[in-house]
């Protein structure tokens, strides 16, 4: 099976994913896909795979080496975005594209002047959407890299490597892929998210995270009797709003300035409640954003009575940087793997997160390289098969690399 049949086999799975749940997988529908990833994993020959009660699965592609060398892992997420529905995916190649639109639908149209990525890959073949749904490169285009990857490699014994291990999680999407991963079963000393954007992107430093809920109580009367009596919590929610920088939202902000993003309002005279993020990639600058933002709930109290405000702030990640510096040869593989195969290496920071941040804090080093994707998240989406042939390329001449390392 070549690389394009088993990212389009994947596809047609709906994996997205929900905020709204507290179960593990966060959606039923994402443990149908698992239970078809880890047949395929056990059909095509690979060993210790399994899967656990989770749905976080496992496998090894063992050494073909008498010498101990590193082992290292390679990790996808297989639910997609709870942002665009993700059943009944409608996947077509534009094969050669010539550039200008491209016609999805009846009146949906992808065009470079919207998405100017396009032109990067004129003459190149483009999986994408019928437009009403999202494709879901993020992140079966991953794993589709990943398997092919280890294919290849149980195919071509002259190409030495050690013990390579695979996972793939649900819930990334949601921020908890990470949260259930059993590091110490993994058993790597290093690992690589295949997670990241279009062709050479390399990342290794991501935003600070928390998350921040703001609940406001008001005081509801008739509004003929009102006057000096009713608080009124909508009003509340939109006062606490223009509490926060205009200028620090997503919208205004880019490369490594952070930014306070209100996701969500739900309000009535008598409660309202704001849900936000919180991002930052400098440490200190991301702290003096949440003492900010709880010094705006206390001046909601200070001025309409304590306990009108109330605010939650929880942290979800760190950035990685902190624990990729101290061991830059994981980095130093990459950018060896990437120039051998000709891919021109892009370093940027993340103006998000993966589930290799929260593992490089759990004591898995873990960057993030290119799968392929672009446009995620929308019905835009599209992948490159020749992007992706490349991905599946540099994760070959990793593990080769990997067993020429010397510590």
């Amino acid at each position: 099976m070549n690389i394009t049949q088993r990212f389009l086999n994947y596809t047609q799975f709906d994996t997205q994913s929900s905020e709204e749940s507290q179960s593990v997988p966060s959606t039923p529908k994402q443990l149908v896909f698992a239970e078809y990833l880890k047949k395929e994993l056990i059909d095509e020959g690979f060993s210790d795979v399994e899967m656990d009660d989770k749905g976080y699965i496992y496998a090894t592609l063992k050494s073909n080496m008498s010498k101990k060398v590193p082992t290292i892992g390679f990790i996808s997420h297989y639910d997609t975005s709870p942002d665009c529905s993700g059943a009944n995916i409608k996947a077509r190649i534009v094969e050669n594209y010539p550039g200008g639109d491209i016609l999805l639908s009846e009146g949906i149209v992808s065009s470079p002047s919207k998405f100017p990525e396009l032109n990067a890959h004129i003459g190149e073949d483009l999986i994408v959407t019928d437009g009403t749904t999202l494709l879901g490169a993020d992140d079966k285009a991953g794993i589709a890299e990943i398997v092919q990857a280890m294919c290849y490699l149980r195919d071509h014994d002259e190409i030495k490597h050690g013990d390579i291990r695979i996972a793939f999680n649900p819930d990334e999407e949601i921020g908890m892929g990470a949260h259930h991963f059993d590091v110490e079963k993994f058993g790597c000393e290093w690992a690589y998210t295949i997670d990241g954007g279009d062709l050479g992107d390399l990342e290794f430093e991501n935003f600070n995270a928390a998350s921040a809920k703001v609940r406001l109580k008001g005081v509801s009367v008739h509004p003929g009797y009102a006057k000096g009596k009713m608080v009124n919590a909508n009003l509340l929610a939109a006062e606490f709003s223009a509490l926060l920088p205009a200028d620090e939202t997503p919208e205004t902000t880019e490369g490594y300035q952070g930014f306070y993003h209100l996701l969500g309002i739900q309000s009535n005279i008598e409660n309202a409640q704001l849900s936000y993020i919180i991002r930052d990639h400098d440490r200190d600058r991301f702290e003096q954003r949440k003492r900010f933002i709880t010094q705006c709930a206390q001046t909601i109290n200070d001025k309409y009575g304590e306990g009108t405000c109330q605010i939650e702030v929880k942290d979800q990640y760190y950035n990685m940087k902190e624990k990729i510096d101290p061991c830059m040869h994981v980095i130093d593989l990459v950018l060896k793997a990437m120039s051998d195969c000709g891919v021109p290496a892009k370093v940027e920071p993340i103006r998000g997160g993966t589930d290799g941040a929260q593992l490089s804090f759990k004591g898995l080093p873990c960057p993030n390289i290119f799968a392929g994707g672009v446009n995620f998240h929308g019905p835009y989406e599209f992948v490159s098969i020749q992007v992706m042939e490349k991905a599946m390329q540099v994760i070959v001449r990793i593990c080769q690399l990997t067993a020429q390392y010397n510590d």
